[in-house]
């Protein structure tokens, strides 16, 4: 099954406003977001990548057109010849398309759609969100819900404010913080079918217009999923992706553990 990566986007949060490195490419650890976000997927099967570019977009074609397995793999070095014990993506299938500087989600998606039209489904993600949901799962569901043209990972939100809940003559009369309210956002992890482009205008945006008729028509699905799930909208919350893997703590990382074959690497 095809991904969809988007990855051309300002990343304004996360800029230090002197390189263009755009966000996907912050590093957590040796690799960058990107890479997390692919390897979760290959784990699952899922190794042919549509990676929408635009802006920075030259820092990931030099990264996968540089890549070095030994950043992340073991290996042996014997008689200054180098032998991989493990890859990662070696068997990847990587599709490179400038989807322009300043376009909108729905409009990169647009400009790919050649690619993934003639699939029966694919997915789509914003390259910046890290998860250990069980991607399994969440497409066998779609895959039930025959009338669904589109389905989001339904998370509790992530802020840290407190949200006022005001009664009369301006007296406050709760404190909740949000995350113990009962809403959830959009987790950034999608599973599309192709009718998804009947609903894009040109120029359009993935959620704000193609989701929303979708909800509004009752052919939105979502895969609620209360465990971890960071993003990396700002630096701060790549710090918290950085210290988890600095502390071995790396929940999205499933084939540390899984040593297999077919799994394996770092």
């Amino acid at each position: 099954m095809k991904v969809v990566l988007f990855c051309g986007g300002y990343g304004m949060r996360m800029r230090d406003g002197v390189s263009d490195t755009p966000k996907p490419m912050v590093p957590v650890g040796p690799r960058p977001l990107i890479w997390h976000v692919m390897r979760y997927y290959a784990y699952y099967g899922h190794t042919d990548f549509v990676l929408c570019l635009g802006y920075g977009g030259r820092h990931i074609k030099d990264f996968f057109l540089n890549y070095t397995e030994t950043a992340s793999n073991d290996f042996v070095l014997h008689r200054g010849q180098v032998h991989m014990l493990e890859t990662d993506i070696s068997d990847w299938s990587v599709t490179f398309v400038d989807t322009g500087q300043d376009s909108a989600i729905g409009e990169r998606l647009r400009r790919v759609r050649h690619l993934v039209e003639g699939d029966e489904m694919f997915l789509a993600n914003y390259a910046d969100v890290l998860t250990d949901a069980p991607i399994d799962q969440m497409i066998a569901q779609f895959r039930a819900d025959t009338d669904a043209v589109a389905q989001l990972l339904a998370v509790p939100p992530q802020a840290a404010f407190h949200v006022v809940g005001m009664g009369d003559g301006n007296r406050v009369e709760a404190i909740t913080a949000l995350k113990e309210m009962p809403i959830q956002e959009n987790g950034g992890y999608l599973v599309l079918r192709p009718e998804i482009f009947d609903y894009l205008p040109e120029g359009g945006d993935l959620i704000g217009d193609a989701c929303t008729t979708l909800a509004k028509e009752g052919r939105l699905g979502a895969y609620a999923y209360g465990g971890f799930w960071q993003p990396a909208d700002t630096v701060k919350e790549r710090a918290v992706l950085e210290a988890l893997y600095q502390a071995g703590n790396t929940p999205w990382m499933p084939w540390r553990t899984d040593r297999s074959p077919s799994v394996a690497g770092a």
